[in-house]
């Protein structure tokens, strides 16, 4: 790859074109001018819908064709299947190319991935913070990541150059900050600030109240629950794969809600109030 930024002479594809997918593949089109930007999917429909839309220059099923001359491979599918579909099609990368993917899970993907990557192909683990509810590339949007973070999990062995150019191109595309970590630090921060949300957000609407018809529903109970029209078969896969962390942020979770439990057994009105206005000051801080 060239040390040189000049991204008009890349060509980039994206495997896998559903939400996020289909969400980098009109950022990318709409605000960096490349060489060219193809797609991979297992939807016919779909890749002739973004190529009609102006959003991609062509679109393959068969991977082997567009991989040989692909300078950046972004995955956009399922861990397992990522892993899978890079596995099957490892001779056909081109040389000197990089690979990233999407996936919410780092450390499992990463590794299994590079027990088996050419060495003349530069694997990065990748992850964008930002999504919908929806799923699929009807609901995909180019503004989704603006403001966002992108976390990048770079090895010893990962050159500054590769780091700079997916760097250019996730800022290029409208994230605010590209954060470099390890895969076994993302996971773990991931087990607190992503997974665990959306299994509060489940715990609630699987609630035995909800077998009633509630009423008394408020924009605090829709807040805390838009997560939990959740794409089930991915967010399995993403649990799992992490549940050692997850368990422990649940154990910590679980050490919360009896202590603010103990505080309303104690008619303590000050711990509470002081514990409501922490809150209140960290929540302001994440606005900054």
């Amino acid at each position: 790859m060239s040390e040189e930024l000049n991204l008009s002479n890349l060509n980039l594809t994206i495997v896998g074109i559903g939400l996020i997918g289909g969400s980098l593949a009109k950022a990318v089109r709409k605000n960096i001018d490349l060489n060219n930007l193809w797609a991979i999917d297992v939807n016919k429909n779909v890749l002739k819908t973004a190529k009609n839309e102006g959003v991609i220059d062509e679109g393959f099923v068969d991977p082997k064709i567009p991989l040989s001359d692909s300078d950046i491979t972004i995955f956009c599918t399922y861990p397992g299947a990522t892993v899978e579909i890079i596995r099957n099609n490892i001779n056909y990368f081109k040389s000197n190319s990089i690979v990233t993917d999407a996936s919410g899970i780092k450390n499992s993907i990463v590794q299994e991935i590079k027990s088996f990557m050419r060495k003349d192909v530069e694997f990065i683990g990748g992850h964008p913070m930002s999504g919908k509810e929806s799923m699929g590339y009807e609901f995909s949007d180019d503004c989704i990541f603006n403001s966002a973070e992108y976390i990048l999990t770079p090895d010893e062995n990962t050159s500054d150059c590769s780091i700079k150019i997916l760097t250019k191109i996730i800022k290029d595309i409208g994230f605010k900050r590209v954060t470099l970590m390890s895969p076994e630090a993302h996971d773990k921060r991931i087990a607190f600030t992503s997974q665990l949300p959306h299994i509060i957000a489940c715990a609630l609407m699987n609630n035995h109240n909800i077998d009633e018809e509630l009423g008394c529903i408020g924009g605090s109970f829709r807040d805390m629950t838009r997560i939990a029209d959740i794409n089930s078969d991915l967010w399995c896969e993403l649990i799992y794969e992490n549940k050692r962390n997850i368990l422990d942020e649940l154990d910590n979770f679980i050490l919360d809600i009896n202590n603010i439990c103990d505080i309303l057994k104690m008619n303590d009105v000050k711990k509470l109030k002081l514990m409501m206005k922490k809150s209140s000051l960290r929540r302001k801080e994440m606005n900054k």
